[in-house]
Order: C-alpha cells, then sequence, then structure tokens
C-alpha cells in the first residue's frame, strides 16, 4: 500500500535541529508525504505522557505512518519496531518501550508487528543515539513508497509486547466521605485544565455536585458541560473532548489554583448536605 501521510509525534522540541532533519530524511526518500506534526512538545524521556498524548490524537489522524519517538532507552537492547493496525491502514513505528501501545489499542489493536531489523533500509550512522534520523524516518519513507512491512524486519508476537503505562481509576472507601473514586490526573493543558483517568460514565452513579479530595485539601466541584457554566473563582469538572473529566476554572488554571501536576491523586466522593467542616475554601479580598 502506498501511503501519503505521516504523523510525527516526539520530545525533541523544535530548538534543535532533530525534527527538520527527521522530516528531511523522510521526504528525500518519499517526496510526496504529507507530514503532520501531532507534537513535539512531549517532556523529555516522559513516555507514559508521549503514549497519553497519541491515544487521544490517534483516532484523528489520517490513514498512512506514524512515527512516535520518546525513547530513553535510545541505542540500548530495546527494539525498534513497527505496528500494523486497521486492517493496513495504519503502521506505527517506535521503540517497544509501551509508547505506543496505548493508540494501538485506540486504533482496535495490534494485527501484525516487526522488528526494525533490517539494517539494509536504516541509515549508516557515526553513532547509536538518534534512531528517530536513522531507523524510523527511513524504515517510514519505504512504507510510504509502497515497501511491504514484512520487508522492515522479522515479525514478532504482538501479544509480548511492551504494555502501556495508562492509569486506571479505582473505587475508594472512605470513613469520612464515602464511597467514591480514586483517579489521577493524566494531562494538564495549556490552560491549566487538569484531565482525569475517568470519564463522564464513571461517576455516572454519583450526583453532579461532587467533593473533590486532594490530599488535605477538599473542594467541591460540579459536573458542567462548559467552562462558561463554571461560577468565577470557583472550580468545575468538564467533561472535554475526549470524552474525559476534567478540573477546570473559568478563564483561570486548575492547575495552578490547585497546585495540581501530572500523576498526582484526586478522589472524587458525592458532595452531601451536611456540614463540611473538613471543607477548605480559599477566600480572597479584591480592592
Amino acid at each position: 500500500m502506498n501511503f501519503s501521510h505521516i504523523a510525527l509525534l516526539t520530545d525533541y522540541g523544535t530548538d534543535d535541529e532533530f525534527v527538520g532533519v527527521l522530516k528531511s530524511v523522510i521526504l528525500d526518500v518519499a517526496p510526496h508525504a504529507r507530514i503532520t506534526d501531532i507534537s513535539h512538545g512531549v517532556a523529555p524521556f516522559d513516555v507514559r505522557s508521549g503514549s497519553l498524548m497519541l491515544a487521544r490524537a490517534i483516532q484523528y489522524v489520517p490513514k498512512g505512518v506514524i512515527i512516535a519517538v520518546v525513547d530513553p532507552g535510545v541505542g540500548t537492547s530495546r527494539r525498534a519496531i513497527a505496528i500494523e493496525v486497521a486492517g493496513g491502514e495504519g503502521i506505527l513505528l517506535g521503540p517497544d518501550n509501551g509508547l505506543l501501545a496505548p493508540a494501538v489499542a485506540m486504533a482496535g489493536g495490534a494485527e501484525r508487528a516487526f522488528e526494525l531489523s533490517n539494517v539494509s533500509l536504516h541509515l549508516e550512522a557515526p553513532g547509536a543515539t538518534f534512531a528517530g534520523r536513522d531507523i524510523f524516518a527511513p524504515v517510514a519513507a519505504h512504507l510510504m513508497n509502497g515497501g511491504r512491512i514484512e520487508d522492515v524486519g522479522a515479525q514478532l508476537d504482538v501479544d509480548a509486547l511492551m504494555p502501556g503505562l495508562v492509569p486506571l481509576p479505582s473505587d475508594v472507601n472512605d470513613d469520612a466521605y464515602g464511597v467514591g473514586v480514586k483517579c489521577e490526573v493524566t494531562w494538564v493543558d495549556t490552560f491549566g485544565n487538569c484531565q482525569l483517568n475517568i470519564g463522564a460514565d464513571d461517576v455516572a452513579h454519583m450526583p453532579t455536585a461532587l467533593r473533590i479530595v486532594l490530599g488535605d485539601d477538599v473542594r467541591r466541584a460540579t459536573i458542567v458541560r462548559t467552562y462558561a457554566d463554571i461560577p468565577a473563582g470557583a472550580l468545575g469538572l468538564v467533561i472535554d473532548s475526549y470524552g474525559m473529566l476534567a478540573l477546570s476554572m473559568d478563564r483561570a488554571s486548575a492547575a495552578q489554583s490547585l497546585g495540581l501536576g501530572v500523576t498526582d491523586e484526586v478522589r472524587l466522593f458525592p458532595y452531601g448536605d451536611e456540614a463540611d467542616t473538613a471543607m477548605t475554601t480559599r477566600v480572597g479580598i479584591r480592592k
């Protein structure tokens, strides 16, 4: 199959020449390629965040090839792999370190997988630290030109690939607040919204008004549809564009206000009518 589209996700940043060189290698061999940058702003070495970013994006990426590189083990015995999904309409290239797994699951699961062990498709390299340029880019160009995935190297057992690092929510029973859900922040976006690893279905048995427990800090938040539905200065739970719940404020950063970051624990409980002696309320005086 000849592909025309390739998408890139890396932790390379844009200050150095890494992204430009990666694209140049692809276009030199496959000049017809259309390239989309999903992101090059994954935090360095943060495989978990990169995997979640790719999983969020993959359903909107056109059919073709995806290169994902967040690869702290570059040059070691970790495998470079290609995974075929969606009846061959998509191929993901990247390290076998869990980075690709959540996106592959979102695409319906791995159908075939291969190790990129055919060195005749790679660039000769003076060192082993730039697999994006020397392995993933030329292999992607091979696939873009109609090359067979079978030619990239030895076939692998898809069940033996490194699993993803996606956290799962769990039930929690608290003596003070009752039965609730323990979850965590999986993503803080540019606006300071804190996406949680739960969707609306996970709290469908609860009222829309919830008690948010963040360590010793306890807040009240209501599940709402839009940011504008959150009262000024208050905290809300917005069903975000991916269908997940996000702790948010209207035109303000919930992450900054709450001191939250990725992997921080959040517990949700029904908000009752009882006196809330443990409730923390921050009050500001405006001149």
